[in-house]
């Protein structure tokens, strides 16, 4: 469930706080000498330290998290507006998820490592194509104008005449 390491996190931290103030007013309430209330305290600090630790510890894992749900969301909008749409520009993508150009590009290669994406984009031109990678491996062209690449099979390929970058799905070939 997303943010439950932030619920969890705030309730051992609260938790804490509370068990401690009230170990601490029952040791000061119940009349213990001075040597009672010392090892009483140590005994608190040993019960309450890991309470807290461990919340802080969970807040933060909860935090990063949500950071990454947020990242994986954005890809998913890319990835979504590419298939749908076929082709769409960069900057339309950009505005799209609130992000730069730069992110774009980032979550792109992202999508493409993952094998979750075959296309090719112009960056000069700033236009993003989703495109069978079946299709690109059989034509032996750049989609954008038909020039002759060579294709590995897998990952990246770059047109030497228009600056294209094509995106393969892994075939399993070497």
């Amino acid at each position: 469930m997303l943010g439950s390491g932030r619920v969890v996190g705030t309730l051992l931290v609260v938790g804490g706080f509370l068990f401690g103030i009230i170990g601490t007013a029952w040791l000061f309430v119940s009349g213990a000498r001075a040597g009672g209330i010392v090892l009483g305290m140590v005994f608190l600090a040993i019960l309450i330290l890991p309470l807290l630790a461990g919340g802080i510890f969970m807040l933060f894992r909860g935090q990063a998290e949500v950071k990454d749900h947020a990242e994986v969301q954005k890809q998913r909008m890319v990835l979504n507006m590419v298939e749908t749409r076929g082709k769409v520009r960069i900057a339309d993508i950009a505005l799209e998820i609130n992000g730069t150009r730069e992110q774009v590009q980032k979550y792109i290669y992202d999508l493409v490592g993952k094998g979750l994406f075959t296309g090719y984009v112009n960056w000069r031109e700033g236009v993003l194509l989703a495109q069978q990678a079946s299709d690109m491996e059989a034509s032996k062209t750049c989609p954008n104008c038909g020039g002759a690449l060579e294709l590995a099979g897998k990952g990246v390929v770059e047109c030497p005449y228009c600056g294209s970058e094509i995106f393969l799905k892994s075939t399993g070939r070497s």
